[in-house]
């Protein structure tokens, strides 16, 4: 990392800035890793009127050959001191125009989100890279787990849907053990 002589402002206004900075919704489906993210737009939309209340500014440089694309970011205060961080180097997917201008966008959003210190995306806790990803297939309930979600929904079966509902599952089989106990436990004290 490079950075200005001294970074005492900008130490003091990045640290403003995080302290009311909240990370962006991920709003947006990754459906070859099943995960989610916030768009480089979202995120740029979300921080730039913050960056701005406290003096600071971001400037990203893409540059590369086709395949291998950089993109090198600073974080600028107003005050002339400044942080450049590494230049950050993918592999384009296509040698394409798309496939360039994919990549600055993926490096971009990365790297915006590393220097001012937000998550643009789910944390998986590294299992993609490792081949570990168990995001990706959340277990269902038993049959026995099923049984005594209906025994405790006997007589609240509209309240029991909405709660479903809520927890984004259209039929109780599809139910993940992530979200068995909360479910159980919000239709039982309907009746209390």
């Amino acid at each position: 990392m490079n950075k200005s002589e001294s970074i005492k402002n900008l130490a003091a206004a990045l640290s403003k800035f995080q302290e009311e900075i909240k990370n962006p919704p991920n709003s947006a489906d990754n459906p070859f890793f099943k995960s989610k993210y916030a768009p480089l737009n979202d995120v740029l939309n979300l921080v730039r009127p913050i960056l701005t209340k406290n003096g600071l500014s971001v400037l990203q440089s893409p540059s590369g050959d086709g395949a291998n694309i950089i993109v090198t970011t600073m974080l600028l205060h107003s005050s002339g001191e400044w942080i450049e961080t590494e230049p950050l180097v993918l592999k384009a997917d296509k040698t394409t125009a798309q496939g360039a201008g994919s990549a600055i966008t993926y490096a971009r959003r990365y790297a915006i989100s590393a220097v001012l210190g937000i998550a643009s995306e789910d944390d998986d806790d590294g299992n993609h890279t490792t081949g570990n990803d168990k995001k990706a297939t959340p277990k269902t309930i038993t049959d026995a787990q099923q049984k005594r979600l209906f025994a405790l929904s006997k007589g609240k079966e509209d309240r029991a849907k909405e709660i479903l509902t809520r927890y984004g599952y259209k039929n109780s089989k599809d139910i993940t053990t992530e979200h068995y106990n909360d479910i159980c436990d919000e239709i039982q004290a309907e009746g209390k």
